[in-house]
């Protein structure tokens, strides 16, 4: 049976719908030619514009290549809704410097029920009181400097988990999938900073996957909200908030049997402030019970699973890199020695790590793509881009510009041992995103994924098939990841690192 692209099948059905007068003359009223010094726009299709662009297998890729061919600072029309395509880091810096408030803003919310970037949650919210009032919970109960301070002994006990599990199938001489190992390391902490227990774990990383799987969708699904009402479908809708229904109620008994076992944590976990302030009815900001699932959700979600893929993007550039493997090694000997393993506090000492991670960031961010929108009007790189206009800046494109990067798309940590990433009034290095809206848990990524990568690369060689890691993203994903999971065997190197205390 032959394959049908749904990308290409879609393109065909809007334009046989769209290629109507009636829809043409009530939908889609032809766009005022640049009235606002828009900034320049590539060669477009009748009705539709760019949107084929949308529907190709790496969003990412296909803004890249348009934007190198036709300028880093576009204007792109879908039907008749404009979106201004960033790919330029001096661009990039304006914008978050000057104009920071302007585009505090994620834009239009895809599905307003779903639990995950919908109405309910936390990362799409308006920049208002309610996301001033939850930024402000989340900072001081968990992602702080201060909160992850308080539970540094909790990643402590999981990365010794973690080396444990690593180690047991080492000595069975297993094969270990890394991103998933990684996965249940990442949400096994997000657990037990939040509940202080253990929850549901791997149904958990289940929903994660499924979510991370529908990135694409959901991002199509904000950018074409508009005219797709206007046209009363939702082509997306039933498969995500099939997921969306079942994350909800896990959720939901996570909640309650968190609730039934009160006297098993001590009243300091972000949900025990979250649950007080959704049965105050004084509350500094009333929320409700799915502002508390969207929320755990969105964490789970965002922080789990990119978190995850980074882990496993940079063990893939190490392995496949032998001489920058070994310099690892030896730093982390000098540093840590052969008795322990890595811990949060050497992290400052041991800079080519940090280096590799951020390049590994750097060719391979959670978030290749940053949303925003123009609260208000405003003159960036020369151009007025008015009030309501969508921004996507290109994150992947911005950190592979060889304007702002030596040989950009290859892995070279030493870039970061340099000055090559601090270069003036350009914004080049933003795998987090940038501004007020960037991620509050990079500070919490940077521990796990260096703490996690420092105890893989400290205590195991490690096997693969054949010479090479095979490094293609897989399609169909905002949040970048290998088309491939990084099998891998692990090899001991190093035996009984850790005292007897799990």
């Amino acid at each position: 049976m032959a394959s049908v692209d749904f990308g290409n099948c879609f393109i065909l059905t809007l334009l046989c719908l769209l290629s109507t007068f009636f829809l043409f003359l009530f939908f889609f009223k032809k766009p005022k030619k640049n009235a606002f010094n828009l900034p320049p726009s590539p060669p477009s299709l009748p009705i539709i514009g760019h949107v084929h662009h949308l529907f190709s297998s790496s969003i990412h890729k296909s803004f890249k290549k348009i934007s190198s061919k036709y300028g880093p600072f576009l204007h792109l029309r879908i039907f008749n809704v404009p979106i201004v395509l960033v790919s330029s880091a001096s661009v990039a810096y304006e914008i978050f410097k000057d104009h920071d408030m302007s585009v505090s803003s994620h834009g239009a919310i895809g599905l307003d029920e779903c639990l995950v970037f919908g109405s309910y949650g936390f990362i799409n919210a308006p920049y208002g009181d309610y996301w001033k009032f939850m930024k402000k919970l989340i900072t001081t109960t968990m992602l702080g400097p201060q909160a992850l301070e308080r539970s540094r002994d909790v990643r402590a006990v999981e990365m010794e988990r973690f080396y444990r599990d690593l180690l047991d199938k080492a000595m069975k001489k297993q094969s270990v999938e890394i991103g998933g190992e990684a996965l249940r390391l990442v949400n096994s902490i997000l657990g037990k900073m939040s509940m202080g227990r253990s929850f549901q774990e791997e149904k958990v990383s289940e929903f994660s996957v499924k979510f991370a799987d529908l990135t694409k969708k959901l991002f199509l699904q904000q950018i074409l909200r508009k005219p797709l009402e206007k046209l009363g479908i939702s082509p997306f809708k039933k498969e995500i908030m099939k997921v969306s229904h079942g994350f909800e109620e896990l959720l939901e008994r996570i909640i309650v049997d968190y609730e039934e076992n009160v006297d098993e944590h001590q009243g300091t976990e972000i949900m025990d402030t979250l649950l007080a302030a959704y049965l105050d009815e004084n509350a500094e900001c009333k929320i409700t019970r799915m502002h508390i699932k969207a929320l755990l959700a969105e964490l789970f979600f965002g922080a789990g699973d990119t978190s995850s893929n980074t882990i496993q993007w940079a063990m893939a550039e190490i392995i496949n890199n032998p001489k920058i493997l070994e310099r690892l090694r030896e730093d982390i000997d000098s540093v840590v020695g052969r008795t322990r393993l890595v811990q949060e506090t050497d992290l400052p000492k041991l800079p080519y790590l940090q280096a590799v991670i951020k390049e590994s960031l750097r060719l391979h961010p959670p978030g290749s793509l940053i949303p925003r929108e123009c609260l208000k009007g405003c003159k960036i790189g020369g151009f007025y881009i008015p009030k309501g206009t969508s921004l996507v800046i290109n994150g992947y494109a911005v950190m592979r510009d060889a304007d702002s990067w030596t040989d950009p798309d290859e892995f070279k940590p030493e870039r970061f041992l340099g000055q090559e990433e601090k270069r003036e009034k350009v914004l080049n290095f933003l795998p987090f995103g940038a501004g007020r809206r960037g991620c509050l848990g990079s500070n919490l990524a940077y521990l796990a994924v260096g703490t996690s990568i420092g105890v893989m690369v400290q205590c195991f060689d490690w096997d693969i098939e054949g010479e090479k890691v095979n490094m293609n993203e897989a399609s169909g994903r905002i949040f970048l990841a290998l088309d491939h999971p990084l099998k891998c065997t692990p090899l001991p190197r190093i035996l009984n690192l850790l005292p007897t205390s799990l």
